[in-house]
């Protein structure tokens, strides 16, 4: 296979040399730190410094770097979020300000007994705290990453700890930004400290079969490509390799029977655009045997934090079984670093948005951001937020409906007719007064499911009433019946 068919991190742009913001943050945190030391007995600095690093790689702009840098001065030193306004401006201080109210809530968490209740609850209230700016969270990530990673130097209770708030929380959340890259060594990262017998059992599983397989896989890689390099597609190829937390939890969806595990063998295939993809199924389904059922079309229908791909699964000729996903480079980047792939490039004009409370077009995946925009609101006006129904909204699985033209409309697993009309529009869900679910009439307390195509009827003489409150799920949907119900 020609070296450039390969994949390669050539793609990313170059590390610009460092700007005289970022050398004097360094020179300011690490005389703010000088006396402090890290568990490993190393110089505190060493944290930030690391913490900038991730943010570099994440290639996110100098003022989240910038704050990476400070994110624990304020907390830990002498410095003031004064004197970082006054160094760097109200930007940095800002997010410096949301890391540090995330470290004084995780102060407050309860014992382990009670810790993944209310650590939820006390994330979300971060969370709501510094949901003005989405960049206050990508900081946390990379912090919360770097401390993943050297777990090894605290005490068995709290590795403990931190490893479950990890694995409950902080994937997660890298999740809902489809940051997969960081989703995947946060959760396996935190699963060997968590479970280490069930980690190491499962790697090891893993490895053989990966060293049982590589031969096959090799041949396959070969095949394919060579039959894309004859049909003239430009392409890379390369082997992925299952997660440990992901297969643990496959395989507690199938009865931990490793035979229904049909990813474990998987390859990747990148091309310059759409067209390619669906050209590069075509032809991998024409040189193997596709499993139908397996046929996974996630760019015409992304999942709900954006990701796209073309999943297929295939049976070669020696009866292998054998994953495919197949994307452009965009998509790849998008799955791997997810928001803060495209930040920099593609939201720094939402940026003063998020400040302002002003969040109007952000995509679907993204929704979740007003809830918590939408919460602040009310915190700050003195009234109170259900944190019950905003942290059912924020980490629930999600489900796919559809509308009777085919859209597709993410919503939390759990949610009604009325969460879907309300999702559609204020408009629709205001006149509601009725539900067709798969062509069938149904009623307004029918629980949705994945896959369902659902059709709102409305009429305009329909006025909203107090009662649907008991008929709604997500708090997206009661704060909008809230702004349209009449005056009493």
């Amino acid at each position: 296979m020609p070296d450039n068919k390969k994949p390669s991190d050539k793609k990313h742009p170059e590390k610009p040399e460092e700007s005289e913001r970022i050398k004097r943050a360094i020179e300011i945190a690490t005389k703010a730190h000088e006396h402090q030391l890290r568990k490993t007995g190393e110089p505190y600095i060493i944290h930030p410094l690391a913490v900038k690093k991730i943010l570099e790689e994440w290639q996110m702009d100098e003022d989240t770097i910038i704050a990476g840098i400070l994110h624990d001065t304020v907390e830990d030193t002498d410095l003031t979020l004064e004197n970082v306004k006054k160094e760097f401006g109200e930007s940095v201080a800002f997010l410096v300000d949301g890391v540090t109210k995330l470290g004084q809530v995780r102060k407050n968490m309860k014992d382990l007994d009670t810790y993944l209740p209310e650590t939820r609850d006390n994330f979300l209230r971060l969370m709501i705290a510094t949901g003005n700016d989405i960049r206050v969270l990508i900081i946390k990530l990379a912090d919360r990453l770097h401390n993943a990673r050297t777990l090894s130097a605290l005490p068995p209770d709290k590795q403990k700890k931190i490893a479950l708030e990890t694995l409950e929380i902080f994937a997660p959340l890298a999740d809902r930004l489809n940051m997969g890259r960081l989703r995947v060594e946060l959760a396996d990262l935190a699963f060997s400290y968590v479970d280490p017998k069930r980690y190491n059992y499962l790697k090891n599983l893993i490895e053989e079969n990966n060293k049982q397989a590589a031969k096959a896989l090799k041949q396959i890689e070969q095949e394919v490509s060579d039959l894309l390099t004859k049909e003239k597609i430009d392409f890379e190829i390369s082997g992925r390799i299952k997660s440990v937390y992901s297969l643990h939890k496959k395989l507690a969806k199938h009865n931990q029977n490793l035979g229904e595990i049909y990813d474990l063998t998987a390859l990747r295939i990148i091309v310059p655009d759409i067209t390619s993809c669906y050209l590069a199924l075509g032809l991998i389904h024409s040189l193997y045997t596709p499993m139908n059922e397996r046929i996974k079309d996630y760019i015409a229908k992304p999942k709900q934090n954006g990701y796209q791909s073309l999943h297929t699964t295939v049976i070669t000729k020696n009866k292998k079984i054998v994953e495919f996903q197949i994307r452009t480079r965009e998509m790849h980047e998008y799955a791997e670093r997810g928001l803060a792939a495209s930040f920099y490039y593609n939201e720094q004009k939402l940026t003063e948005n998020y400040k302002e409370g002003k969040i109007q077009h952000l995509p679907t995946n993204l929704l979740w951001i007003t809830e918590l925009q939408d919460a602040a609101a009310k915190l700050k006006e003195g009234k109170k937020v259900d944190l019950r129904k905003l942290r059912l909204n924020l980490f629930a699985d999600k489900i796919f409906v559809y509308t009777p033209k085919g859209d597709i409309i993410d919503l939390p697993k759990g949610s009604l007719p009325l969460d879907f009309a309300f999702r559609l529009h204020s408009e629709i869900g205001g006149h509601v007064v009725g539900v067709k679910i798969n062509g069938k009439m149904s009623n307004l307390n029918h629980r949705l499911e994945q896959g369902d195509i659902v059709e709102i009827l409305t009429s305009k003489n329909q006025t909203p009433k107090q009662s649907w409150f008991d008929k709604i799920f997500t708090s997206h949907a009661r704060q909008k019946l809230r702004q349209i119900l009449p005056k009493e």
